[in-house]
């Protein structure tokens, strides 16, 4: 049991392993394939953010990218560089977000930043200010 998603309350964490989370339901994801500018984004939100931009999953291998949770819907309507990805839900059009345990061996997913309170989603505008002023 993995007590410190219970603490949480998280019931979209999995026990062990990994899941996929299909997005549009607790959450969305933007998705930043450059691993390298992923990774040095969500350092910046982290300074942003006095150290809890909320979380941020990472992938250590292939093109390694970074996924951003963002609220549901919350990136809707907004202009995205086209270097990003949204996994959102929307007719026709269903996208799974893969999501590691907490404390478990998920190689190659990993949390670059964990979760820390229900309904805590990394900020979507300042997502968008990092990712612009990043540019």
């Amino acid at each position: 049991m993995n007590t410190q998603s219970d603490q949480l309350n998280l019931g979209w964490l999995p026990p062990s392993g990994v899941q996929l989370r299909k997005a549009g339901v607790q959450f969305d994801a933007v998705r930043v394939d450059d691993g390298d500018w992923g990774r040095r984004l969500a350092d910046r939100l982290a300074e942003m953010t006095g150290g809890d931009p909320g979380p941020v999953v990472e992938v250590a291998s292939g093109r390694r990218c970074v996924y951003f949770l963002v609220a549901a819907g919350s990136t809707d309507h907004l202009p995205w560089p086209a270097e990003v990805t949204r996994l959102t839900a929307v007719p026709a059009c269903v996208s799974y977000i893969p999501i590691p345990a907490l404390d478990d061996m998920t190689w190659p997913l990993s949390w670059r930043y964990r979760p820390t309170a229900p309904g805590r989603f990394v900020h979507t505008r300042l997502l968008r200010t990092a990712l612009h002023s990043a540019e």
